[in-house]
């Protein structure tokens, strides 16, 4: 069975990775398509980021969608070649985050193709995968491959939508339009949000959010005051979310955002400081949003309906021989938006 492995970074190799038979309570994947996610491109090309890094080989990849190819005892609900999107998030244990149903803050949290644990966490761009059961999510019969491997990143922006309360009739900004600003936009305005606004650094990324939703569009890049009319009268903007990962993109919202408005962060970038006293005077709430929980499976019913459609976002299907190949283009933004590496030949 052959895996993607990073070694250090810019050391990428399909390695054989052996596979057993799902054992009770767990099934054995074959995969068909995975997205390569911007953690992803973090080992691809510094090793890690922070204080995470790449201690030994780990399998990169957490999303991921493929077929059920065999199943262990006990496991109810589930077929041999039904379509499944993959749930990398495995809470363990019985702590009072989990008693609560806050299981995206678990004490124990394995998370697939994460370095953040040692030994670390193996990720999914692997052919086939033993896992448990609960993890295998369904998806409709005919949804391509690549649009459930979407799941992930999808349910990321449902939960961020969730932090930021009812967006029915109200004036939205996105900044950073990558695949998460872009999802973020579809998840919004499935939400009820009257008016999306987006923006960027890049046509071509602000073309694709054109292309999902957005109303407006805007390049800060060569217009940096272009948003500068939705602070008058204290702010016109009622829910902000910030996708970019950028310190000072979330500082520059708080003028924005009208009294009793929300800002969302949704990316995780460098530190800044915020101006507490337009926080206090204007009664802003300033949340932040992490991964998911419910929503994974609220996210493959969206795109087995296709409620959501995240087509306008699929650059590129590479198989995983190719790997490499897949990252460097990944990585480039006037390029691509959702890379998704395929297996066994299969196209999603």
């Amino acid at each position: 069975m052959k895996a993607v492995v990073i070694h250090q970074q810019h050391d990428l190799r399909i390695e054989e990775r052996p596979v057993g038979e799902p054992g009770p309570g767990e099934v054995r994947i074959r995969l068909r398509a995975g997205g390569i996610c911007g953690s992803d491109l973090h080992y691809y090309h510094h090793g890690g980021f922070g204080t995470v890094r790449i201690r030994e080989p780990m399998i990169l990849g957490h999303e991921a969608s493929g077929e059920i190819s065999a199943i262990g005892d006990g496991v109810p609900g589930l077929a041999v070649g039904q379509r499944i999107a993959i749930n990398p998030s495995r809470p363990q244990g019985d702590c009072e985050f989990v008693r609560e149903g806050q299981r995206q803050h678990a004490m124990d949290m394995r998370f697939n193709g994460s370095a953040m644990r040692f030994p670390h966490v193996q990720g999914l761009f692997r052919e086939e995968i033993v896992i448990a059961a609960e993890q295998a999510v369904p998806v409709s019969a005919d949804t391509p491959f690549a649009e459930a491997a979407c799941c992930e990143p999808l349910a990321v922006c449902l939960h961020a939508v969730e932090q930021a309360g009812a967006l029915v009739g109200k004036r939205v900004l996105v900044t950073g339009a990558g695949t998460i600003g872009c999802l973020t936009i579809l998840a919004a305005r499935l939400a009820g949000a009257d008016e999306i606004i987006a923006t960027d650094i890049s046509d071509a990324a602000l073309a694709i959010a054109r292309a999902v939703g957005a109303d407006k569009v805007f390049n800060v890049a060569n217009d940096p005051q272009a948003l500068a009319p939705y602070a008058h009268a204290k702010g016109q903007i009622h829910v902000a979310f910030e996708c970019s990962g950028s310190g000072p993109v979330l500082a520059s919202l708080l003028p924005l955002v009208r009294p009793r408005g929300t800002i969302v962060a949704v990316g995780i970038g460098n530190d800044v400081t915020l101006p507490i006293g337009t926080i206090v005077t204007k009664e802003l709430v300033v949340r932040g949003s992490f991964r998911f929980d419910a929503e994974f499976a609220l996210a493959a019913r969206l795109i087995s309906d296709r409620r959501i459609d995240v087509r306008p976002l699929l650059s590129a299907q590479i198989p995983m021989e190719r790997a490499v190949e897949a990252f460097e283009l990944a990585s480039d933004r006037t390029r691509s938006t959702k890379v998704h590496l395929t297996f066994d030949g299969v196209s999603p």
